[in-house]
């Protein structure tokens, strides 16, 4: 059978022109990698149902920041722009199935010459006409105008969707930004107070050099600590200042970022829930921005098939008409005018046919979008979750590093004093103490970005 004769194949059957729309099964594996909070994909469950995104950040400081950045942040306001764009295109779109009705007044005159008139005499002719009209109203009777509705309504959908995800990224991007400022803050400090240190311990080399009690070894080492310590907090104050002007830009504002020890404190972000039921994948606006636009793919191809079908176009006009304007609502002054037209395609070089080559080619590009959209949200939470798991174990370990570095530097330092260790032992550990305590910071720093992200990828807010 030809394709032409398809869609009136299927009207003669009472099927829809629009494809039944069906989910595409999850190309994804069943469960989560075997971890303590893995969750199986077949598990039953209600997704929790805690949306206000402060409940999730509890610090002060931290809610402030992001509320600034749901007022003030030019991208998001770009993204609710395009929601109230696309709401705007479904509207147009929906009034396209119901009638357009017109009051048009109107006056014309015209003179025509003697020698056109047949009678040798002008004839100057006036007319006055008052009507309601519907012009070129189509019944939509193989549910074209309704697909293209459905369409336009599914990208609205989609839309709005994108600006929801983009509101999601922007409070984990805010909430990151705000730890590694915080981080980048407290590792400038360390660095300033290792700085002095450095700098006091080479002055005290430097005078028992110069009564005998060291020799020129330790004042180089001294010095070459002291030069290494300066370069490192010129670097750190580097990114530190980075890592605040790219949390003013999230914002919008300025920041004020609080003094202390603040990634050491309990209570910067909720914990997450364990056991969360297989429907979290589902209700990520990515994913469901996805289906809609697989959805509006679907609907297009029912109204690509209807136009292989006859068009049925109304026009009618009602009012009244006289020559004169007093005499416009005179009795026997009624006029009107019905004109229906139908419209059938006969012959258009393939461009109908191409048409719905086109909508089907687009649905199988949205299928494929939305699977990949599926995979992306299961490798992203997945990776989240193996790393909440090992960033738990590093920062437990990396703790215990730096807490032994710091036992071991009291006891070389002690054992310096006694003159039972050398200089060059003390400074190896005290780099060795100031590196593991600026790896903690960045651990944990990493910790609370990946709670953060987790937050994100469940859409938990």
């Amino acid at each position: 059978m030809s394709k032409r004769l398809l869609p009136i194949a299927a009207l003669l059957a009472g099927c829809s022109l629009t494809p039944d729309y069906q989910r595409p099964a999850a190309p994804v594996p069943e469960a989560w990698p075997p971890l303590q909070a893995a969750v199986a994909l077949g598990e039953s469950g209600r997704v929790p149902a805690v949306r206000d995104w402060r409940q999730r950040f509890p610090d002060p400081r931290l809610q402030a920041l992001i509320a600034a950045a749901l007022e003030h942040n030019r991208d998001l306001r770009i993204a609710l722009a395009r929601v109230e764009e696309a709401r705007a295109q479904a509207g147009i779109a929906r009034a396209e199935r119901l009638p357009q009705v017109d009051l048009a007044a109107q006056r014309a005159a015209s003179l025509t010459p003697a020698d056109l008139t047949g009678t040798n005499r002008q004839l100057n002719a006036q007319r006055y006409d008052v009507n309601l009209g519907v012009s070129a109203f189509e019944l939509d009777f193989w549910g074209r105008v309704k697909s293209l509705d459905a369409a336009a309504q599914a990208s609205f959908l989609a839309s709005d969707y994108g600006q929801q995800s983009f509101r999601l990224a922007l409070i984990a991007d805010v909430a990151s930004a705000y730890f590694s400022a915080i981080e980048l803050q407290e590792r400038v400090a360390l660095a300033a107070a290792s700085l002095a240190s450095r700098g006091e311990s080479h002055r005290l080399i430097t005078a028992r050099r110069d009564v005998g009690l060291a020799g020129d070894l330790d004042v180089l080492a001294a010095d070459a600590a002291l030069q290494t310590t300066r370069a490192e907090l010129a670097n750190l104050t580097r990114q530190s200042a980075a890592a605040e002007n790219a949390l003013r830009l999230l914002v919008g504002s300025s920041p004020t970022l609080p003094a202390g020890q603040l990634l050491e404190q309990q209570g910067l972000v909720a914990e997450i829930p364990v056991g969360l039921p297989s429907e979290i994948l589902l209700t990520r606006p990515d994913v469901l921005a996805a289906e809609q636009r697989l959805q509006a793919a679907n609907a297009n191809i029912g109204a690509a098939r209807a136009t292989f079908l006859p068009r049925i176009l109304l026009t009618a006009v009602l009012g009244t008409a006289s020559r004169s304007l007093a005499g416009l609502f005179d009795a026997g002054s009624g006029a009107w005018s019905f004109s229906p037209m139908l419209r059938y395609p006969l012959f258009d070089a393939g461009r109908t046919q191409g048409n719905v080559d086109l909508a089907e080619a687009r649905k199988n590009l949205a299928v494929a979008d939305y699977e990949k959209t599926l995979q992306q949200a299961f490798r992203e939470i997945a990776d989240l979750l193996v790393a909440r798991e090992q960033y738990a174990e590093q920062l437990a370990a990396q703790t215990a590093a730096t807490r032994a570095q710091g036992e071991r530097q009291r006891m070389v330092e002690a054992r310096y004093k006694a003159g039972l260790s050398s200089y060059l032992e003390l400074l190896d550990a005290q780099r060795d103490f100031f590196a593991a305590q600026q790896s903690a910071l960045a651990i944990r720093r990493l910790q609370l970005a990946n709670t953060a992200s987790l937050y994100k990828a469940l859409a938990l807010y």
